[in-house]
């Protein structure tokens, strides 16, 4: 035990040790790479994102969160991340996390809408969606606009971008016809602008349109400058017929406006947001252009039927002025009705600047009055009943004054012409058919043909009737006797007239013998001769009656034609 208790105890084990290595691997470049390059990604996408903006839209077809993008120029600024209701359910909110780019253009004046396939009367547009599908548009605006992050989007797309040069301006009008947003501005036929739109007119008001022209054709609106509407198709029926006048299919389709500005004398530009008046067609924007503008006045106590507002107003045919009011009056001297025709002249429209009488309208007027002027209604269109108020010289007409109302010059006016005169005459035979007594008249003439009928039918005729067929009968008999025995004879004065101008013949010689024995005064002499000229003139007759009754064997039984037997 002792010797177990002496026994050293074992010595301790080695202790390994580890020593470190500093050698550096490649492979942790990898995950450091990763990260670097996440981050960067991270960072720089951060970096692009701007600021996230809520556009408010009626409807959202169309839209898809995360797919819709918002481009201006084909170019992304920014992505649609949701599309939601509104609180009242009325309109979709749409929000968009826009770029940073595009961060200092979202201000009041930006505008946003979306581009889908639009099918309008005047334009097709958007089709490029039909593959790509829809997307919103953006357009910054005008520089110098507030910051905002809120937007309403337009329905509709605008007409004009604002990077587009030219001018905007405004017309005024009673009526704008199918003139609508889009609809083409034209100068000479050529399209220069569009309207931009129009603002709600208040009650009573005119509407007051925008329109947009671009350049260089906006340096062509002057401030004397004519707008007119262009919708549609202008039927007219004039003297020469049938006039129809389309400025475009485009404008037939949407509507349109056109512009028209003097050559000869054109005045200045005209400043953006100038305003103009929108005339209803080219003749009143026309009659608009006439410097001089003179005003008249006429009454009428008949009917004026197709004479209104715009119709022309013609001196010898050719147009004049135009008639620019017709309305019922009730005289403030006679309590009469009257009609009322306010009319302007233009002398520009036939007279040059240098042909214009330098004397005062009234002077004019008052000479041309005495000489038998006067106003009158006058048909223009047979067919359609168009009327025209026609200044015509009345030979013998009664004197007439000639006075004012205020600026316009009242003028004596007659009768008018055309399908009044006809419808008056019409009228006056109809009165005159209605004075004659037709029902005696017929009463007669029934009694008359009544009387007729027994007559045709009574005894006497049938009668009558028998005795001229017994008489026509007798006569074809003589007229064969005659010609059985008459006919000999005549063929017989052919012969007897030649024997008897042998007979004179030889009675000749012996007169010529007579004449040798007994002398030429001797009576024997004398007898022969006034014999021989008996014999003569019997011969010569009995030629002419054989010549005659040759031509008119009838004669036997009728007589000579004229004479008395006849």
């Amino acid at each position: 035990m002792n010797e177990m208790q002496a026994a050293p105890p074992p010595p301790d084990p080695p202790q390994a040790t580890i020593q470190p290595r500093h050698r550096f691997s490649l492979i942790w470049l990898i995950p450091v790479v990763a990260f670097a390059i996440a981050a960067w990604l991270g960072w720089h996408t951060l970096s692009q994102l701007g600021p996230m903006i809520d556009i408010t839209f009626q409807t959202g077809n169309g839209l898809v969160a995360g797919q819709t993008a918002v481009k201006h120029k084909a170019v992304d600024l920014g992505r649609v991340e949701s599309v939601r209701l509104t609180h009242d359910m009325s309109k979709v909110v749409v929000r968009v996390r826009m770029r940073r780019e595009a961060t200092s253009n979202l201000t009041s004046h930006a505008r946003f809408w979306v581009v889908r396939p639009r099918f309008t009367p005047g334009n097709i547009s958007g089709l490029e969606t039909l593959v790509s599908g829809s997307y919103i548009e953006f357009d910054p605006g005008a520089p110098g606009g507030t910051p905002q992050r809120q937007f309403v989007g337009l329905e509709q797309p605008p007409g004009v971008r604002s990077d587009e040069p030219g001018r905007t301006f405004t017309l005024k009008a009673q009526r704008i016809g199918s003139i609508g947003e889009g609809s083409p501005v034209f100068y000479r036929d050529i399209p220069v602008g569009e309207v931009l739109g129009y603002q709600r007119p208040a009650l009573g008001q005119p509407i007051m349109v925008n329109i947009f022209v671009r350049k260089p054709y906006d340096s062509y609106v002057r401030e004397d400058s004519h707008f007119w509407n262009v919708s549609g198709v202008s039927v007219a029926f004039d003297p020469q017929g049938v006039h129809v006048e389309l400025e475009s299919l485009q404008a037939l389709l949407a509507g349109g406006v056109a512009f028209w500005t003097p050559s000869d004398n054109p005045g200045k530009e005209a400043a953006a947001g100038a305003t103009f008046p929108l005339y209803p067609d080219l003749d009143a924007a026309e009659s608009a252009g006439f410097k001089d503008n003179i005003p008249f006045v006429t009454y009428f106590r008949e009917s004026v039927s197709g004479l209104g507002r715009g119709s022309p107003v013609r001196l010898y045919g050719l147009q004049v002025g135009t008639v620019t009011e017709v309305r019922l009056q009730i005289d403030p001297k006679t309590g009469e009705p009257r009609i009322r025709v306010g009319f302007d002249i233009q002398p520009e429209r036939v007279l040059q600047p240098g042909e214009l009488p330098n004397r005062p309208p009234l002077q004019v007027v008052s000479k041309l009055v005495k000489e038998g002027m006067r106003a009158e209604v006058d048909t223009a269109n047979y067919v359609t009943g168009q009327e025209v108020l026609a200044l015509v010289f009345a030979p013998g007409a009664p004197a007439a004054d000639v006075s004012q109302e205020g600026e316009a010059i009242v003028l004596p006016s007659q009768s008018g012409g055309g399908l009044l005169d006809i419808a008056g005459s019409l009228s006056q035979i109809v009165n005159r058919l209605n004075r004659l007594p037709l029902d005696q008249i017929g009463a007669n003439l029934n009694a008359t043909l009544a009387s007729l009928r027994n007559s045709v039918g009574g005894p006497q005729l049938k009668d009558a009737l028998q005795s001229l067929t017994g008489t026509l009968a007798s006569v074809q008999d003589l007229v064969r006797t005659a010609n059985d025995n008459v006919g000999p004879a005549l063929r017989r004065l052919p012969e007897m007239s030649a024997e008897l101008q042998q007979t004179v013949a030889r009675a000749d010689r012996v007169l010529a013998s007579i004449n040798n024995g007994y002398g030429a005064n001797s009576d024997l002499n004398r007898n022969l001769q006034r014999l021989l000229d008996q014999f003569n003139d019997a011969a010569r007759s009995i030629r002419l009656l054989a010549d005659f009754l040759d031509r008119h064997p009838e004669a036997l039984l009728r007589g000579r034609p004229g004479s008395a037997l006849q």
